[in-house]
């Protein structure tokens, strides 16, 4: 022993040495909660390839072409990507439409990669980009799901959800006094008085969100007899439902029937923002309502979900990249040589909302696209 150190020294350089490891495993617990910040742009990464290759049919009357660029994009990303994710929320239900479908596997599934649950929407308006017109976005939520655990994102097996979606103020009252009508059965001049007092508005000031449908239009009236105002959106309800919650939005409240798979990407969102949600299955028709009770939903057809029973646990990221402009971001512009892309990346955990400005130099820029295995130039 070297007798300068001395007893107390080697105790001193011990429990430096210990506390050194504690931190380091402390880190690496850390690390292991909090995963999903290593994939939160690579998720991001694919929705702005997806509106990037969306743009070539931006206003050709193809919607069908459009997703099918959309969803070339986002799997070509996501081959990239070292994790093990499957699809439990696709698009293409409705129409059959070219789309990432419920069960399929994303990522490289390299043994002892991290799991996520994954809800993709390629593009929210394709009606919307088809006719060049706004409210189009391409958007992704990923929960991180551990070994054996139940789904984080729940599937809800029906077309359908009826939706009221409203702000952090409105959600924090309802908290506060579950009593108020915030309530998706709640007639709607009910849910306008009362958020017009939340927010300290007239009534004539509160605006209403509604998806342009003929199952909307007894909603539409009423909220034009009790005086609020009405912004009807032809297509993309995903940044409407989230636009309450957004401070740069200027709408008040989402309601209205529409998807039921855009309903759980909104519920993921608003997890992140601190709005809140209230859906409700609705069924198309008596067959609709009868397959539902043969699956065994048949208990759930009266329920009403929030946010946290669609989008489970804190793990979530959600991203989103503009097409066409809408409420929540700016579509894609083409200056020259570049193309800027306008996206929004959330996560629950934290409540961090980012919004991002890329410049893509389309000279050098490349896409990776599962059709080809390769990277191609835009």
């Amino acid at each position: 022993m070297d007798g300068r150190m001395g007893t107390n020294g080697l105790r001193v350089e011990w429990g430096l040495f210990r506390v050194g490891v504690m931190k380091r495993d402390e880190n690496r617990e850390n690390l292991a909660r909090d995963i999903e910040r290593q994939f939160e742009f690579d998720f991001l990464r694919a929705t702005e390839l997806a509106a990037l290759n969306t743009m070539q049919w931006l206003g050709k009357g193809q919607k069908e072409k459009a997703d099918e660029a959309a969803c070339d994009a986002i799997r070509g990303m996501f081959d990239l990507m070292e994790m093990r994710g499957e699809v439990v929320i696709g698009e293409g239900i409705k129409d059959k439409a070219p789309g990432l479908f419920k069960g399929e596997r994303v990522g490289t599934w390299t043994e002892g990669s991290p799991m996520f649950d994954i809800a993709v929407d390629p593009i929210d308006g394709t009606t919307n980009v088809s006719k060049g017109m706004p409210n189009s976005i391409s958007c992704i939520a990923a929960a991180l799901k551990q070994e054996g655990e139940e789904r984080c994102l729940q599937d809800i097996p029906a077309f359908y959800m009826k939706k009221l979606a409203y702000p952090l103020e409105v959600r924090r009252a309802w908290l506060m006094d579950p009593s108020l009508p915030i309530d998706v059965d709640a007639p709607i001049e009910e849910v306008i008085e009362v958020t017009a007092k939340i927010l300290h508005k007239e009534v004539r000031d509160v605006v209403v969100c509604i998806l342009d449908r003929p199952r909307n239009y007894e909603l539409v009236e009423a909220v034009r007899r009790k005086g609020a105002a009405v912004r009807m959106i032809l297509d993309g309800d995903i940044a409407a439902a989230l636009a309450p919650a957004m401070a740069t939005s200027n709408i008040d409240l989402y309601v209205g029937i529409g998807g039921a798979p855009e309903g759980i990407l909104s519920a993921a969102a608003l997890r992140c923002l601190g709005g809140g949600m209230r859906a409700k299955i609705w069924p198309r028709d008596e067959e609709e309502r009868k397959s539902l009770i043969a699956a065994g939903w048949g208990d759930y057809l009266d329920k009403q979900f929030m946010s946290k029973d669609l989008a489970r646990g804190d793990n979530i990221v959600f991203v989103a990249t503009g097409i066409s402009n809408s409420p929540l971001l700016r579509g894609v512009e083409v200056r020259g040589k570049t193309a800027i892309t306008h996206s929004v990346l959330m996560r629950a955990r934290s409540g961090t909302v980012r919004f991002i400005e890329a410049h893509h130099n389309l000279e050098r820029k490349t896409i990776h696209l599962r059709s080809t295995g390769r990277e191609r130039r835009i």
